[in-house]
């Protein structure tokens, strides 16, 4: 039975554990030369109603490094675009092609392809989750503090898709979470009871970004405007005054944190340009580690549908 990935709570915690493991597996073996070259003859499609670099290139290329075949689609470039049912989209893409990502506003287009297709649906990032994000995220702070258990972790920012999915990792994994908002910028109560982070007390919510990030082995931010909220921008630079993660803020942090941020960044609003452009930031190891871990996704998906076949 085909199994998709819309957001992190349809993962149990072993599925992360594989995850990890293979994505580092698969990193170390291209920088060794070895090309698993697993997915040859399997084909990707893509459909991006949004602008990406990171993630369209992540998943472009994990797919050609695993043999496949990536086909980029714009929604104007469909006949969605001409109001074509996503149901009968969903049928006919399921006939082509092995998998698809797509990356929308609306969450409930990708459920609804979700439900119509044969073939796995990957969220590549919508108005509510970013799963594969935070994937390649925690893959990152195992490689930085050796696994992901008793790591704090604190989300300073607006509560987001980026957010919202951290809420629900670690509402899986039982990561210690301290997310920090302001209180009109709030990850949802719709987004905390789904996930049950309303029970546990490893998940804090706060407004204060001082208390969330004391003591913390991860500072997380993103934009405070996310794609399609840039005419809000004015306004939200008022409401997170405070919330920049800069080193005034991380001298309260652990001596050693960890600060990540999934770009692209607006420099001197969210995060100063001292600690993005600091030696050793894991920045870059971020988006990098966004290649293997959808060459991970994509086999453990694709493969895993052509075994129940």
């Amino acid at each position: 039975m085909k199994k998709d990935l819309l957001s992190l709570l349809d993962l149990e915690k072993t599925d992360f554990e594989d995850l990890f493991d293979r994505a580092l597996q698969l990193k170390k073996r291209y920088a060794q030369g070895i090309h698993d070259r697993v997915l040859t003859g399997k084909s990707l499609g893509l459909i991006f109603d949004k602008k990406s670099t990171r993630t369209r290139i992540a998943f472009e290329t994990a797919m050609i490094q695993l043999g496949g075949h990536p086909i980029y689609m714009s929604t104007q470039d469909t006949q969605i675009s001409r109001n074509e049912p996503a149901e009968d989209t969903a049928r006919v893409l399921s006939r082509y092609i092995d998998c698809l990502a797509m990356r929308t506003f609306d969450h409930a287009l990708v459920e609804t392809f979700a439900a119509a297709s044969s073939i796995p649906v990957i969220n590549a990032l919508t108005d509510w989750f970013h799963p594969c994000q935070i994937l390649s995220d925690i893959m990152t702070i195992i490689e930085h503090k050796g696994g992901y258990r008793n790591v704090k972790i604190a989300w300073v920012g607006d509560g987001n898709n980026v957010a919202n999915s951290w809420v629900n990792a670690a509402s899986v994994l039982g990561l210690t979470l301290t997310v920090a908002c302001p209180e009109d910028h709030m990850v949802t109560q719709q987004i905390i009871k789904a996930s049950g982070a309303d029970a546990m007390d490893h998940i804090r919510f706060t407004t204060d970004p001082k208390e969330a990030v004391k003591h913390a082995d991860v500072v997380y931010t993103d934009v405070w405007a996310s794609m399609g909220e840039e005419d809000e921008l004015q306004n939200r630079l008022a409401a997170f005054d405070g919330f920049q993660v800069n080193r005034d803020l991380l001298t309260r942090a652990a001596p050693d944190v960890l600060v990540m941020h999934c770009l692209p960044a607006h420099r001197g609003e969210e995060i100063s340009e001292q600690v993005l452009e600091a030696p050793g930031a894991a920045f870059w190891d971020q988006a990098e580690n966004k290649r293997h871990m959808h060459k991970a996704i994509l086999e453990t998906l694709i493969l895993r549908k052509k075994s129940d076949e």
